[in-house]
């Protein structure tokens, strides 16, 4: 079996250095770790001539003013690292190019050679107790971006990048979060880090987890983005099925500097595993032992307390530990602190973070919580009062008084873009649509309030009868968008279609008229739900209508999709010209999906996890987009939807409150606004198809 990874050069597509004659040959020789005498010589006296001060990590002028500068580098080719506040040079362009001068060659590897007389038949045997480089060896240089990834970086980037450094490579390392918007570039930005982590310490061993679905992402962008051929290994490329195929590529990765990926899924079945058989062993003891950096994307995914997932990732010895994440606070401010906890696991015990806390608790005093949370844990309370200030309570200012503890205690460990930089974009205008029901559907909608007590089931029969109340007789057997869609059967769909008024259906009928609407103005719709049943509903409705093929017209991803659909998919809409319409799970299409060729979005129901949505519009309100893009969430008005609505909304409140809030926020910049139909600058909402049911239409 061929367990060798994927080594194509990938070809490097950002602004490439001008090489006059000769300067490649001198590029090698800096690259090259077997120096000649001479050039050691050389680089030896260059060094000596630095001035210290001048090191941009380490550098604190003071400005004409008699302030202080905290400098912010960029890098411009006559000059080098210039500080653009205050024009400090904090190091020459003579001084970029790194070098390693000494007369010994110095190891840096994270785990120790094998001894002559290993028994290579024992997998256990295949790594010593000792894995981890020194730490003294991790503070000998400094570390600096590639300058042809520093110039396609943005200041967010840029902060990013050194916000890392600060975490990373210090006297006392340890895990951070990079909360950026998605769409923002963190992808990039990671990448750009460890590739210039491995160049100062080849022997390092990152490991990524990432969800399935987003591997080949990650693969695309690495062969965009490498300076250096790096051997990226995963379970599926090298078709590793079982634990001695694994433990076959886990050691590929921990021979030879690379880098390896695997799945939430895939780390938490090895290290969890109670099996006690010499090679599961071994696959668990490089897991735990041999990363030195271990990177989270999605990295909301493991804030449960005490799942397999959370627990593995918890039991990875490197204290370097990095979650990214577009969408941080998902359900409740606890989750927030799980996933703190597991890049800091002593982070709610230091001294600084536990002045905070009760500094926190000393001022919120509210009736009925305070009596509650005392039953609880420390922690829990904490936790409780915290989400009821920022959700419930009506005194702003308390809520101002929180958010900036809140910030204090995470500023070190956390760093926060709001997506700024996506106002270059042509735009986004997010509606929230309420949507009066028929007279069938409100007599449906009264048996869905006798499902109190069933609230997902209530949530899943109502996410059909909201779009029409004929798929009430196909509700009892509802999968969920994830199930194989064959489950969904096309000939009693398009049966049923043959029989019912489409007026009866509010949200049906709202599909129809916006797509002719995006017919006749030449732009594509992306269409998102929960379920499988809407979305198939819809599928067939376009075929009926329009005629429209699945592959040609539209298109559809669930969270059974493989990655050869997704990819496919993807860029068959965004290139066609026939591609119309792009139907999708709206979970399966939240991570790594660039749907950029749509400009408009359809969200069928209220999920009660709104990063959900937000990443859902994220597919589309990315770089690339062309167009000013219009989102549209309908929500049943007078039904239970519109409670999970305001729901979502207070949970959405306390993300917005607590990572973009400033001094110059007031109460309103944290409320949805009412606008007029008829004046809300959107010419589809303002036609009489699109306005005629619409009962209140709010502005995000």
């Amino acid at each position: 079996m061929n367990l060798k990874s994927e080594k194509t050069k990938g070809i490097y597509t950002g602004i490439k250095d001008d090489v006059s004659i000769g300067e490649e040959d001198h590029q090698a020789g800096i690259e090259d770790y077997d120096l000649t005498d001479i050039w050691k010589e050389m680089t030896m006296a260059l060094e000596c001539s630095k001035d210290i001060a001048k090191d941009p990590s380490t550098d604190v002028h003071a400005r004409e003013d008699g302030e202080f500068c905290d400098h912010s580098f960029v890098l411009r080719d006559d000059l080098g690292y210039v500080c653009r506040i205050c024009g400090v040079i904090g190091r020459g362009i003579e001084t970029i190019f790194d070098f390693q001068y000494s007369k010994t060659k110095r190891s840096t590897r994270t785990y120790m050679p094998e001894s002559q007389n290993t028994n290579n038949n024992d997998p256990t045997k295949i790594l010593p107790d000792a894995v981890k480089l020194s730490e003294h060896e991790f503070t000998l240089a400094q570390i600096y971006a590639d300058p042809r990834h520093w110039k396609q970086m943005k200041p967010h980037q840029v902060e990013g990048f050194n916000f890392l450094i600060s975490n990373l490579v210090s006297d006392n390392p340890g895990g951070c979060i990079l909360a950026h918007a998605p769409g923002s570039g963190k992808t990039f930005m990671i990448i750009s880090f460890m590739q210039s982590f491995l160049a100062k310490y080849p022997d390092a061993r990152p490991l990524v987890i990432l969800p399935k679905g987003i591997l080949a992402t990650w693969r695309k962008e690495f062969q965009t983005w490498q300076v250096e051929d790096i051997p990226l290994y995963d379970f599926y490329s090298a078709k590793a099925d079982n634990r001695s195929q694994q433990l076959d590529v886990l050691k590929q990765w921990v021979e030879q500097k690379s880098i390896l990926f695997l799945g939430y899924k895939q780390l938490s079945s090895i290290v969890c595993a109670s099996g006690t058989s010499e090679t599961e062993a071994a696959c668990q003891k490089i897991l735990l032992k041999v990363p030195t950096i271990l990177i989270l994307d999605e990295g909301h995914t493991p804030r449960n307390e005490d799942t397999d997932v959370l627990l593995s990732l918890r039991k990875i010895e490197t204290p370097r530990k990095v979650v990214l994440s577009g969408t941080l606070y998902q359900n409740h401010v606890e989750e927030v602190f799980n996933i703190l906890k597991l890049v800091r696991p002593k982070f709610l015990k230091l001294d600084s973070t536990r002045i905070v806390v009760q500094r926190i608790m000393s001022r919120v005093q509210i009736s009925g919580v305070r009596t509650q949370v005392k039953k609880a844990n420390a922690d829990s309370a904490f936790f409780d009062l915290v989400e009821h200030t920022l959700q419930k309570d009506e005194d702003f200012k308390r809520k101002v008084t929180i958010i900036k503890d809140l910030r204090e205690m995470t500023s070190k460990v956390l760093h926060y873009y709001k997506g700024d930089f996506l106002d270059e974009l042509p735009g986004l205008d997010d509606f929230t649509v309420l949507l009066n029901l028929s007279g069938r559907q409100k007599a449906e909608v009264e048996k869905l309030k006798k499902l109190e007590k069933m609230k997902f089931k209530r949530i899943s029969v109502g996410s059909a009868v909201y779009m029409h109340p004929q798929l009430k007789y196909f509700s009892d057997n509802i999968p969920a968008a994830g199930d194989k869609l064959s489950l969904v059967n096309d000939e009693k769909m398009d049966g049923m279609l043959e029989k019912i008024d489409l007026r009866d259906g509010v949200k049906a009928k709202f599909f129809l008229n916006i797509l002719s609407l995006c017919e006749s103005a030449g732009e594509k719709l992306l269409v998102f739900s929960q379920y499988l049943l809407p979305l198939k509903f819809l599928e067939r409705l376009a075929k009926k209508v329009k005629g429209w093929s699945p592959g040609k017209e539209t298109f559809m991803i669930s969270g059974d999709s493989n990655s050869e659909l997704r990819e496919w998919s993807m860029e068959r809409f965004n290139s066609s010209p026939d591609a119309k319409i792009f139907f999708g799970s709206i979970k399966a299409c939240g991570e790594g999906i660039s749907l950029v060729g749509a400009s408009r979005i359809l969200i069928l129901d209220v999920h009660l996890n709104p990063s959900v949505t937000r990443q859902a519009i994220g597919r589309a309100f990315r770089p690339g987009q062309k167009r000013k893009v219009y989102t549209y969430r309908l929500v049943a008005a007078d039904s239970p939807e519109e409670e999970d609505h305001l729901t979502s909304f207070r949970k959405e409140l306390i993300s917005k409150m607590w990572f973009e809030w400033n001094e110059y926020s007031g109460h309103g910049d944290f409320k949805v606004k009412t606008v007029d139909v008829k004046e809300c600058g959107d010419p589809f909402l303002e036609s009489p198809l699109l306005r005629e049911d619409v009962k209140v239409l709010y502005r995000r």
